[in-house]
């Protein structure tokens, strides 16, 4: 028989369920895949407020994340929340390499309301250290120009431009996500190799679901897992947002989610 995939989720929870590392799981199960986890923090969140955050030591983390992989093959790492610099660190040295197990990061900064949730010394240590571990990153628009310390793209080319740019710290991929832009689609832009560039884009849906970042990362995630290439895996998770928003749009309000 064969086994199930797995992805090891090294992100935080969130007690609304809206986002974090119960949206990863309900992702990978949706999608025949089985889950391990690290956690990193845990949120005490409403669909409107956060009203607490507790960081996990960097030792716990660290802990996680060998024990999870000491227990079964892991077939892709998804990376949400972290918190700050030392389990920013702590994850980076406990990778494995990308080249054998494929790595997609979430680069969770701020809540869907303005509060931080990396601190400027966990940007730094993420760009410096983390991206050139990872196969994949999937900033939004705001996260990728604070990422770059610049202003939000305003058109497909400066899109282009900031994918490009944040490639140059490391990662083999870059895929911002247009969600946040304005126009009558949305359009995310997956950058590779040689600044390769695939448009995936989508009419735009009035609706406000929380945890889509969490959602699409993972579905990537899931995809690499079962052995799709990075561009299919890209191309199906985005159709799975898409279906989620269809199905579940205005389920719950634009609040503190870190998705």
């Amino acid at each position: 028989m064969n086994r199930r995939p797995v992805v090891l989720v090294i992100a935080g929870s969130d007690s609304s369920g809206g986002a974090g590392l119960i949206r990863d799981v309900q992702v990978l199960s949706d999608l025949g895949v089985d889950s391990l986890c690290a956690i990193t923090a845990v949120t005490a969140q409403s669909d409107s407020q956060v009203r607490a955050v507790h960081l996990m030591s960097a030792e716990l983390v660290r802990a996680q994340i060998s024990a999870a992989l000491a227990t079964r093959p892991v077939d892709a790492i998804k990376i949400g929340m972290l918190g700050n610099r030392s389990i920013v660190e702590a994850v980076a040295q406990c990778l494995p390499a990308r080249t054998a197990i494929p790595i997609v990061l979430d680069p969770v900064l701020v809540s869907s309301s303005g509060a931080a949730l990396l601190d400027a010394e966990g940007r730094q240590a993420m760009r410096l250290e983390l991206f050139p571990r990872v196969s994949l990153i999937t900033p939004n628009l705001p996260e990728a120009a604070t990422l770059l310390d610049e202003m939000i793209a305003d058109d497909e080319r400066d899109q282009q431009r900031q994918a490009c740019r944040l490639r140059e710290f490391g990662a083999e991929a870059a895929l911002i996500k247009g969600g946040h832009g304005a126009g009558a689609e949305a359009v995310d832009l997956l950058v590779t190799g040689m600044n390769s560039v695939q448009r995936m884009a989508c009419a735009r849906l009035d609706v406000t679901c929380r945890g889509t970042g969490c959602a699409l990362s993972s579905a990537i995630a899931a995809g690499l897992a079962s052995r799709l290439s990075l561009n299919a895996a890209c191309v199906r998770a985005k159709d799975y947002v898409r279906d989620m928003l269809g199905r579940n749009g205005s389920c719950r309000e634009p609040g503190m989610g870190y998705g």
